[in-house]
């Protein structure tokens, strides 16, 4: 319940307060026998603060530091009202004096804090709360602590965030919040190791702490122990059957196991515990697809795009199962599907284009080709299929252009040098061919398959059978 409904609603406190209002008017007005106590201060101030007369708040607040200027809780009143007024300089000058009347009044150091980065004084605000953290125990501490991570949060050390939630549990194992917030800053931070020793403590003091089950489950995942992340995940759900978040990270654990269908089970349980997401439904299609269920892999990305139609690549996932199939207008069809959402992406255009190509219909491929070497100029496979489609077409002269231009954006790729050879062997300069043939055989022989890919029958040149002999090496 608000301030402002607890006033409303209690006819004795609004008596109380109607009371305490009218004397104080009597002191404002210098009527005779009027006294106001400290506590009915604090309460008039609590009041005004409550339904944000912060004006009406801060004039009562100056006459009570007047009335005693020694209370350090009426002090504290009045910097909080400061601070509202963003009067930080005001407010931390009044928090000074507020403590040396009272060291152990934690709102004194959080209001301080709040000044201080109010006024972009980080290290000054880190250094408030860190010598007040040795005054208070228990509750207090952990209220301070968490006061600590967020500044260090907003002060993007992001390190002293995980220690300060580390140090919380160590002072309650079970806090929920900090369980919570240290799963999301050990993925952060790496400090998995850590995460792992934290979270075995708790557990042997709390061993049905499914968050701390769940914790200690995420630090394995995020050091590859996956074996190990699914063990702590199971002991989570046998805590808590209804875990959707466990069955989805178990889930993720699976798929890079490569056990695909326990994976499926764990996806299909979060569905049941949570409302349809795509990226559950596209998971579930990425399992079968692996499992080489196209059919069932379509239906759930396909489940995926009614739910995200504007996921260009959901709708790619779909076309690659009919491409899979050698269903290449189905295929096609849902690559066009893909092109009208707002983000395509260029895999989008290059499956178009191997779609075309198997249909025969080269020009259209190239067209494809050439749209996303543009978009995406260091992806190889676009390049390969450009300079291959450029060489059924027998348009020699522009596969040559492209490849010295492929050169450039990959120095290192000795695949352009044999589709090179391979056309110059096709326009007649074999001898050309040849030399670059040589020079290539001698550094990357492996790829040599590229050459006869678009040139199956160079081996029954002598020149060339005699190249491979020379240089190919044998098979280990």
């Amino acid at each position: 319940m608000g301030m402002d409904e607890f006033w409303n609603d209690n006819d004795n406190e609004k008596q109380d307060i109607t009371n305490l209002l009218q004397q104080l008017d009597n002191l404002i007005n210098g009527r005779t026998n009027s006294f106001i106590t400290e506590e009915a201060f604090e309460q008039i101030i609590e009041y005004y603060n409550a339904k944000e007369f912060y004006k009406k708040a801060l004039y009562v607040a100056n006459i009570a530091c007047e009335q005693y200027p020694y209370s350090a809780v009426l002090m504290t009143q009045k910097a909080d009202l400061l601070l509202e007024s963003k009067k930080y300089s005001e407010a931390i000058a009044l928090l000074d004096k507020a403590v040396l009347m009272d060291v152990m009044n934690i709102n004194i150091y959080i209001l301080k804090t709040e000044a201080l980065l109010a006024l972009d004084l980080h290290d000054e605000a880190v250094q408030t709360l860190n010598d007040s953290l040795a005054l208070f125990e228990g509750d207090e501490k952990i209220d301070l602590l968490f006061d600590l991570a967020d500044v260090y949060d907003d002060y993007e050390d992001f390190d002293k965030v995980f220690e300060c939630l580390k140090m919380i549990l160590e002072i309650d194992p079970n806090n929920q919040e900090a369980l919570y917030k240290i799963c999301f800053w050990t993925d952060f931070t790496g400090r998995n190791a850590e995460s792992i020793e934290l979270h075995n403590k708790i557990i042997d003091e709390s061993p049905y702490n499914e968050l701390a089950w769940f914790n200690l489950a995420t630090a394995y995942q995020g050091l590859k122990l996956y074996e190990k992340a699914i063990d702590a995940y199971k002991y989570a759900l046998v805590i808590e059957e209804n875990f959707d978040y466990a069955y989805r990270n178990m889930a993720d654990a699976l798929i890079r196991l490569k056990k695909y269908k326990e994976a499926i089970e764990a996806l299909e349980k979060v569905l049941e515990l949570s409302k349809p997401e795509d990226i559950i439904y596209e998971a579930i299609g990425f399992c079968y697809e692996k499992l080489k269920n196209n059919a069932q892999a379509r239906f759930y990305y396909r489940r995926a795009t009614h739910l995200n139609p504007e996921n260009s690549n959901l709708f790619y996932k779909v076309a690659l199962t009919y491409y899979k199939e050698n269903n290449w207008n189905a295929c096609m069809k849902q690559l066009l599907n893909a092109q009208k959402t707002k983000k395509v992406k260029p895999e989008v255009y290059l499956l178009m284009g191997e779609c075309y190509l198997e249909l025969n219909e080269t020009q259209e491929a190239i067209h494809y080709f050439y749209k996303v070497v543009k978009i995406r100029p260091k992806s190889l496979a676009a390049w390969e299929a450009l300079i291959i489609a450029l060489f059924k077409v027998k348009d020699y002269e522009e596969a040559l252009s492209q490849i010295e231009i492929a050169k450039i954006h990959f120095p290192g790729k000795f695949v352009f040098f044999y589709y090179q050879a391979a056309i110059l062997l096709a326009k007649k300069k074999t001898k050309e061919a040849l030399v670059i043939l040589e020079n290539t055989l001698q550094i990357a022989p492996r790829l040599f398959k590229k050459f006869l890919e678009l040139q199956p029958n160079a081996l029954q040149l002598v020149s060339i059978a005699d190249l491979i002999t020379k240089y190919k090496k044998k098979p280990k």
